[in-house]
């Protein structure tokens, strides 16, 4: 008896040339798709729906929980024949398809992940030594903050701004600045993930320095010029920015100016950071330094030089060297923190360290009231007043310096102009002062004079905002080969944000 109802299955099961057989045709009513739907898919959609519930009252749009109606049918009733390639009679058909689904799945909640949770995110530079290092990939948590509603929602969500030199996202359909909340708003001596201020205009063959840089160097017209050497002048929208990741080191309404390298808000002087380090010149007796002694005191192969000619006016400036020396001694410059300081100290043949002092910045921000200021002293007497949500701040010639972009830029007002008669105009009318609309934040670097920041570029507005790190996901020394050190072991999830 067992054995007779076996083959009867078996026959049931099998076509005549014992291939197996197409699935059935899906139910056609209503009731019927409900009833064929299995207990497990329900519990299935039971906890997608509750998830995205509570995704629909976070984004606090309840217009967005109209996708519900979208979500019922792909979990139960199946009236959108998505899932089409299931009753197909083609095994080849049904094998390609499933992989097709999965993947689509897995990009589908890979985009929400980015765009909600956190990503991945690689330090590219050593602007931030050695709090990350150059070759850290990290986690950078969005949801610190509040996550951003993407404002350009149809991109590859794997890739940033491009694939093979084409954009990796459509322009339209577009969204306005919104963001979710989060646990706690940026605070001072974070790590702060962001898109790059200044990185709206970008040259296609140019990565660095920025367009703005290029036009305040030789002019506009030059910049544009040059398409074979440069590339294409193109727009990109504030999400599709380049990451940038700097310290805040001030925030909305606080006043900062930098002496001597020293940080002060609100004419207060902050803490440095614990890795915080400056450029020093190292003198010695004539003997060199030895590459293995450089990478034994921590600096990396790109961070330190011998002096050359254009170190000529601060070595004299600074009495390493007199206007008549016939020769001069070893002297090298690299980045040091205090600690590291003190182990170059003891090198053999090093004679004196010293710091060494920037000379006037060309390129500084804002342009002009910035001409005799440096890096190391920056913001003049009283600081610069960083703008902040329904700050209210005059409007003049030597305001407009400052402000000009973020009111322009940041905020639309593309009508804004300062006239020759020394009053700006918005819209035609006459703007004796400004209310500002969004929070904007001070960013820089811990190894402070080799990092482009604020200081070269100016405020970062809260919707460029992206999140802070979490942990090191994985690090890798560029300078040295897989068998020799090149995986950072040490460093394998590592606090991210260790002065917090």
């Amino acid at each position: 008896m067992t054995q007779k109802s076996s083959e009867n299955l078996s026959n049931a099961t099998a076509s005549p040339d014992n291939q197996p057989a197409a699935p059935t045709p899906a139910p056609s009513s209503f009731r019927e798709r409900i009833a064929a739907v299995r207990p497990t898919r329900w519990i299935r959609f039971a906890i997608v729906s509750v998830i995205f519930f509570a995704w629909v009252a976070w984004l606090g749009n309840w217009w967005v929980a109209l996708l519900f109606i979208l979500l019922f049918d792909i979990y139960i009733t199946g009236y959108i024949p998505l899932t089409w390639w299931k009753r197909s009679s083609s095994p080849a058909v049904r094998t390609v398809m499933s992989w097709v689904d999965a993947i689509l799945y897995a990009l589908v909640l890979v985009y929400f992940v980015f765009a909600f949770v956190g990503q991945n995110y690689q330090i590219p530079s050593s602007s931030l030594e050695k709090t990350l290092l150059t070759g850290d990939y990290l986690f950078v948590n969005k949801m610190v903050y509040g996550p951003r509603v993407p404002m350009t929602p149809v991109h590859f969500p794997l890739v940033h701004n491009e694939i093979a030199d084409v954009k990796s996202y459509l322009d339209s359909p577009s969204l306005p600045y919104h963001r979710l909340k989060g646990f706690r708003n940026v605070e001072a001596g974070d790590i702060v993930v962001f898109n790059f201020p200044a990185g709206d205009s970008v040259l296609t063959k140019v990565s660095n320095p920025d367009y703005y840089t290029l036009v305040r160097a030789y002019g506009r017209e030059a910049v544009l010029s040059s398409p074979e050497q440069l590339g294409e002048l193109i727009y990109r929208p504030v999400d599709r920015r380049e990451n940038y990741v700097k310290r805040a080191v001030g925030l909305p309404g606080q006043r900062i100016a930098i002496k001597n390298g020293d940080i002060y808000i609100d004419g207060k002087k902050q803490e440095l950071p614990r890795f915080a380090q400056f450029n020093n010149f190292i003198v010695t007796d004539g003997r060199t330094i030895s590459p293995d002694t450089w990478e034994q005191l921590g600096v990396a192969v790109d961070d330190w030089r011998p002096v050359n000619s254009d170190d000529y006016r601060q070595l004299l400036n600074q009495g390493l060297i007199s206007a008549d020396q016939q020769s001069t001694p070893s002297i090298y410059v690299a980045p040091l923190t205090s600690e590291m300081i003190e182990k170059a100290s003891r090198i053999p043949g090093v004679t004196r360290i010293e710091r060494v002092i920037p000379l006037e910045g060309a390129f500084l921000f804002p342009e002009k009231a910035s001409r005799n200021w440096t890096v190391a002293n920056y913001g003049g007497p009283e600081g610069i007043l960083i703008p902040a949500k329904g700050l209210t701040v005059p409007l003049n010639a030597e305001t407009w310096d400052l402000y000009e972009r973020p009111i322009r830029v940041y905020e639309g007002n593309t009508s804004a102009e300062l006239r020759p008669d020394g009053n700006v105009y918005i819209d035609g009318k006459i703007a004796p002062d400004y209310t500002f609309r969004m929070d904007y934040y001070f960013m820089m670097g811990d190894n402070r004079d080799n990092s482009l920041d604020s200081r070269f570029w100016g405020f970062v507005p809260e919707d460029h905002i992206v999140g802070t790190p979490w942990r090191v996901l994985a690090s890798f020394d560029k300078d040295r080969s897989l068998f020799d050190g090149k995986i950072r072991w040490d460093r394998i999830f590592a606090d991210a944000n260790p002065d917090k």
